[in-house]
């Protein structure tokens, strides 16, 4: 953790701070690994500074390293503040506007606070080769509970059976589900983000079935859609359509290209096929120890790749009342391509 910090005091010069605080607890997290749920950081040159209360003074203990540990007895804000000087940067993407306002409340004279959201976010879109370990192991969990899944079946089970099923082999394998696994069969398909619900999955119906694991606070996201019997002539040109624009846009991963470049050469495919109006979303996002983080792919997205980073690539067609498909793999960027995390086939799966 202390060459994270190392990496943030270089920002700061890079943007004119004389100080860093840090009270986003993920980001508190990244820089410390303090697991807790108060607590709060400051970095300057030479100076890297761990405030925490009574309760996690022990765990501060074993988990931060390279931080003065602050155990805080009185008024949070004020012990802080006394310890910021000059311009001093704060997370304005995380702090309320309430909080904000008491800190400047206590902030000593000629200490001036600056907006500097999304400095930390910025460090964590290259992940060092620890991250990207729990990354991969995170990833090879869900895989094997994908795999376990089919094993089981979908037909007659219901969307929140499979669902549920799937976390709480999440959790036996030791790990935890990194957000609720989206179920969604048939006409249910075309939801992006369906909830699971107690409809029964039906024969001949295409799944929709995307999941992510939890190791050691990183995540994994992945989709695939099976089919539970024969989908039809229209399910499986739509599922060949979406197939063919992953693999796409996978090819166009590498360190140096745009988001919305990448974002595009799957829109083409899907555009082309005449669903251009049933690809509403981006093409995908970071993920780290938020299963949403920067970078992004989407047609808006100025983000260019950096080797390190590590991106889904997850396009989709949705027609409502009748199908959805998506398929995503999440991916490691190199500086000539990637290194695909996620090892399950992408041919359609015939889950009888």
């Amino acid at each position: 953790m202390r060459g994270r910090g190392d990496r943030l005091e270089k920002l700061l010069g890079e943007r004119e701070l004389d100080r860093m605080l840090v009270t986003d607890l993920v980001n508190v997290r990244y820089l410390t690994g303090f697991t807790g749920t108060n607590g709060a950081c400051v970095c300057a040159p030479g100076l890297r500074l761990f405030f925490t209360d009574f309760r996690y003074t022990e765990r501060a203990a074993s988990e931060v390293e390279g931080w003065e540990p602050i155990t805080v007895e009185g008024d949070w804000l004020a012990s802080i503040a006394e310890r910021l000087e000059g311009k001093v940067g704060f997370e304005d993407d995380h702090m309320s506007v309430r909080s904000l306002e008491k800190l400047k409340e206590k902030l000593g004279e000629g200490v001036e606070a600056v907006a500097a959201g999304g400095t930390v976010e910025r460090l964590r879109r290259v992940k060092d080769d620890e991250e990207l370990a729990a990354i991969e192991a995170a990833s090879k969990l869900a895989d094997a509970v994908w795999e376990w899944s089919v094993e089981r079946g979908f037909a007659g089970r219901t969307e929140r059976d499979v669902a549920r099923a799937a976390e709480a082999r999440i959790r036996e394998l030791g790990g935890d589900p990194s957000f609720p696994a989206i179920v969604a069969a048939g006409p249910n398909g075309a939801l992006p983000h369906a909830e699971p619900g107690e409809r029964e999955i039906g024969r001949g119906e295409l799944i929709v079935f995307d999941m992510g694991a939890m190791l050691d606070g990183y995540c994994s996201d992945g989709t695939r859609t099976y089919a539970s019997g024969d989908p039809g002539e229209e399910g499986r040109e739509v599922y060949g359509v979406v197939l063919e624009a992953q693999l796409a846009a996978l090819e166009a991963v590498k360190a140096g290209a745009k988001g919305e470049d990448v974002d595009a050469v799957a829109r083409k495919v899907i555009d082309a096929a005449g669903y251009g109006k049933r690809f509403g979303h981006g093409l995908g996002h970071g993920v780290g120890l938020e299963v949403h983080e920067a970078p992004r792919l989407s047609p808006r997205a100025d983000d260019v790749l950096e080797p390190g980073e590590v991106v889904t690539v997850e396009p989709g067609i949705y027609l409502p009342g009748r199908l959805g498909v998506r398929i995503e793999d999440f991916v490691v960027v190199t500086e000539d391509g990637y290194r695909n995390l996620s090892a399950l086939p992408k041919d359609l799966q015939i889950v009888e």
